[in-house]
């Protein structure tokens, strides 16, 4: 078994697949890249049994076969070459030579039956989306999912595809991100919970992609397949929870403010609260809004008052900073509106502009209890 490949070329695909392999594996043959070779195509898999992620590269070659070669040993070693060809060559004595210009380097390889196979998906249903806007959707919601192991459901990403939208939901039971897509649609309806670590590892790939992105599912696995590059990963199981019956319905207090101006008052504000609870208060009264925070601990106290659009009552909410800045960082907007009904209630954080056609975003933040 014998191949040439560019160094640099070679590289940049295993960076990608690099990103699933955990640094502890159970299963040491985990810790290898599994090299498929058929003729001039190579296939390289990565996989952390949940998960598996192969790229096809084109090399010259007229032979073939698979081995498994040490991952970290062959990324550390490719990092440092300059762009060249690499041949690698399958030697008896159980290790493989790579050749460059100036060298020659043997790696122990294991053999390629020994890497766990991808699961094959039995009849699937399949969408297909613009890489971009898959990515965009990722970025928006992951950031708002659990990382509780005892409710594994709410530690992923919730897809509901439908014949007249898609939508992504993320919640941690604290704060709820739905972000809706209408002008991509799904052939048949379908809804599954994906995993936070594939979605991570297809965010950073996709960004800004204009590759169509197919994706298949069914009950038990997800696959996504763009460009020269295949995806496979096992869905969480159970059922979501019933997320639209936690979004507050009549909201008649609706404040309107500049997004920046807000977020830096909340992040100066909230140095100053309590470093358990993070908690500011919201004190909205005419076209002024109050945001303070105290740590009464150590006799920190701060307090900014802001401008802003206000139609309702006057209110005072609280809320706990962290999240509160998490959802103005992750919006794009020049103008948000928070909207509430309640200071017991949760207030729903929406863009007022900045959006394409056919997008729309909702999180909502549950609010903290004052102590007056």
């Amino acid at each position: 078994m014998k191949f040439i490949v560019s160094s640099s070329y070679l590289l940049k695909q295993l960076q990608v697949l690099g990103g699933i392999i955990n640094t502890n594996n159970t299963l040491p043959i985990l810790d290898n890249f599994l090299f498929e070779l058929d003729g001039n195509a190579l296939t390289v898999s990565a996989s952390d049994l949940e998960t598996t992620v192969s790229a096809k590269l084109e090399v010259e070659s007229s032979e073939s076969g698979s081995i498994c070669i040490p991952a970290r040993l062959l990324l550390d070693t490719l990092k440092t070459f300059p762009e060249q060809p690499l041949t690698f060559t399958k030697e008896d004595n159980h290790t493989v030579e790579i050749s460059s210009n100036h060298g020659k380097y043997a790696l122990a390889y294991a053999e390629g039956e020994e890497f766990p196979k991808a699961v094959e998906l039995q009849d699937p249903s399949s969408t297909v989306l613009l890489g971009d806007i898959l990515a965009t959707a990722i970025s928006k919601t992951i950031f708002a999912s659990g990382n509780d192991d005892l409710r594994p459901v709410m530690s992923g990403v919730f897809f509901q595809f439908g014949s007249d939208n898609l939508t992504f939901v993320a919640t941690d039971a604290h704060k709820l991100v739905k972000y809706t897509r209408e002008d991509v649609t799904a052939a048949q309806t379908a809804e599954f919970i994906m995993p936070k670590k594939p979605l991570n590892l297809l965010k950073s790939i996709l960004a800004g992609s204009e590759e169509e992105v197919t994706i298949d599912y069914n009950d038990s696995n997800a696959k996504f397949t763009f460009d020269n590059i295949e995806m496979v990963c096992r869905l969480i199981d159970g059922k979501y929870p019933n997320y639209e019956a936690v979004i507050p319905k009549e909201n008649p207090n609706k404040l309107t403010i500049d997004r920046n101006q807000f977020l830096n008052s909340v992040r100066r504000v909230s140095i100053f609260s309590n470093k358990t609870t993070h908690q500011i208060r919201l004190k909205i009264a005419g076209a002024e809004l109050n945001i303070s925070a105290e740590d009464v601990d150590y006799s920190n106290k701060a307090e900014e008052r802001l401008t802003c659009d206000y139609q309702g009552d006057d209110i005072q909410i609280g809320f706990n900073s962290r999240f509160l800045t998490e959802m103005l960082n992750n919006l794009t907007s020049d103008q948000v509106a928070l909207e509430m009904s309640l200071p017991n209630r949760a207030g729903i954080l929406t863009p007022n502009d900045g959006l394409d056609e056919g997008e729309h975003v909702i999180m909502l933040v549950m609010p903290v209890m004052l102590n007056n």
